[in-house]
């Protein structure tokens, strides 16, 4: 009996992912009443169970021949009913790969939350944590769904869950709140709207079903299916925060709580950046994104636009919340532009830096969540002589600023790698250029901060030490003074895992090859 039960539940692996923090979030709201300390252990142990039940879906798709597994929820069949009519979960290797990150993020800032959370939102744990894990949840859940309609409501559910958690913050979070509702409203509506036309015109809302449909009836000339596919982009643009629609990002992410931050800003554009390429590959397909519409001219030229107006707006920071919040919309640049130069490695490249991006956020977040608790403060001149007192936290939150600048070993360097080898043989020089700008104002940022941690360097360029090295700094600020181990370590787990994928970048890559070889991409000449 016992064996039959794990078998099942092995089967059932890729239900779990979802039902384990869903479950978790009505556990933490019902039990949350009336003993507010057990949300933590709730919210921890049920995002360590979905991550397992994400590795086991991982193991049963690179077991498979076709390396996909589909899951009817309610007991449907493909055999009995069509493909569309039930609610289906499908899962490929490049769905569960953005799943096994939203669920390794998630459980590393839940068990860093527990004194942020307790700090910062006093009395309100059972309320933040069913939030967290509904969040969670939701972004799972738009890697695993297999249905264009389904998508939306896990989008919203991302989306409503992150407004509650965002809320939770300062005073001024709430007018942040307000922009971010009014944003993600429209980017909302685009996509449902566009979902519309497709229904209209394929009668499915299973992204198989659509894909075939549009293959099989040559709808790649519709008039109907570029309107779906225009609003659709746009409502996904939207959501990532690609500049110019980044307005909300910025002040939503500077004045959340330390926990929420930690976990919207690794999370909320990479899972956008899935959804688009989940659509321009597997619903409207490869021939209609890339060979029938202009947008592989038109788009390139966007990215160029969006990443040097980010890169120049965090070079005008002094703020490192705010710095790092310009960064993201910079890296989202990267990705997309990784998409639309269209050829093989730039969707590597692209895939790649998604998880990379999600790795090196996680660590500058924390690393900031731990700075704020012990300096008070996150603006430049008050960090001075942070690498004394904290010399673990600065060490991993700048391997996190080292691996957005791209060096090696670190992540970042071989995601970049890629997006760069795509740029010159899709001969977009235009793209390389400004990946080349934005690592150099990368560059500058980080070092500058090293210059006023290190150096005591104010924002005048005045050395408030007497020599080089020397502080200027009373005995009181320079003891070392790490933060908690509930932070600490989990600062240090992501720091170690921007360094453990990059140097197992070759085995990710292998993955997402296995993905990406069903589509013909392009590979330039000579490749």
């Amino acid at each position: 009996g016992k064996a039959k039960d794990a078998q099942e539940m092995m089967e059932n692996a890729i239900a779990w992912i979802l039902i384990f923090p869903l479950f978790g979030s009505v556990a933490c709201a019902i039990l949350g009443m009336t003993n507010r300390k057990i949300c933590y252990p709730i919210a921890v142990l049920s995002l360590a169970c979905a991550l397992w039940a994400g590795i086991e879906t991982l193991n049963q798709l690179i077991a498979s021949e076709e390396h996909t597994v589909a899951y009817l929820l309610g007991g449907w069949t493909l055999d009995a009913y069509p493909r569309g009519v039930g609610i289906e979960l499908h899962a490929d290797i490049l769905g569960i790969l953005i799943t096994l990150v939203v669920l390794g993020v998630g459980l590393i800032v839940s068990v860093y939350s527990k004194l942020p959370v307790q700090e910062e939102t006093p009395g309100k744990e059972p309320l933040f944590y069913t939030l967290f894990l509904l969040q969670v949840t939701g972004l799972a859940g738009i890697c695993l769904t297999g249905d264009a309609f389904n998508l939306y409501v896990l989008i919203e559910v991302a989306a409503l869950t992150g407004y509650g958690l965002i809320a939770m913050g300062s005073n001024r979070a709430a007018a942040a709140t307000f922009n971010y509702v009014m944003l993600g409203t429209i980017g909302a509506s685009f996509y449902l709207l566009g979902v519309g036309y497709l229904y209209i015109k394929t009668g499915t809302l299973n992204m198989v079903g659509i894909h075939d449909v549009i293959e099989a009836n040559g709808l790649a000339d519709s008039a109907t299916m570029q309107v779906a596919f225009v609003l659709i982009g746009m409502g996904i643009l939207i959501k990532m925060a690609f500049f110019p629609f980044h307005a909300w990002l910025p002040n939503a992410y500077c004045n959340a709580p330390t926990a929420t931050s930690s976990l919207l800003a690794p999370l909320v554009t990479k899972v956008m950046i899935y959804v688009m390429i989940r659509m321009v590959l597997s619903v409207f397909g490869v021939e209609f994104s890339f060979k029938s519409t202009m947008w592989t001219d038109v788009v390139p030229w966007l990215v160029v636009v969006a990443i040097v107006c980010a890169a120049v707006m965090a070079l005008a920071q002094r703020e490192i919340k705010r710095m790092l919040s310009y960064l993201i919309v910079a890296e989202v640049g990267y990705m997309v532009g990784g998409v639309w130069i269209y050829n093989y490695y730039g969707f590597i490249g692209s895939i790649f830096h998604v998880i990379s991006d999600a790795c090196m956020t996680l660590c500058l977040f924390l690393g900031a969540g731990l700075i704020l608790r012990k300096a008070k403060t996150t603006h430049f001149d008050g960090l001075r002589g942070l690498f004394s007192k904290m010399p673990l936290t600065m060490t991993g939150f700048f391997i996190g600023g080292f691996s957005i600048i791209g060096l090696p070993p670190t992540c970042g360097f071989f995601s970049k790698w890629y997006l760069i080898t795509g740029g010159m043989v899709s001969e977009r020089w235009e793209y390389m250029v400004v990946l080349m700008f934005s690592t150099m104002v990368m560059v500058v940022l980080f070092f500058r901060l090293i210059e006023r941690i290190h150096l005591a360097v104010t924002e005048s360029g005045q050395n408030l030490g007497h020599g080089h090295g020397d502080l200027g700094l009373t005995e009181e600020q320079t003891r070392f003074d790490e933060g908690p181990l509930s932070m600490l370590i989990p600062l240090l787990v992501s720091a170690s895992v921007v360094l453990i994928v990059g140097i197992y970048n070759q085995d990710i890559v292998s993955l997402i090859e296995i993905f990406l070889d069903e589509f013909n991409l392009p590979r330039g000449e000579g490749h």
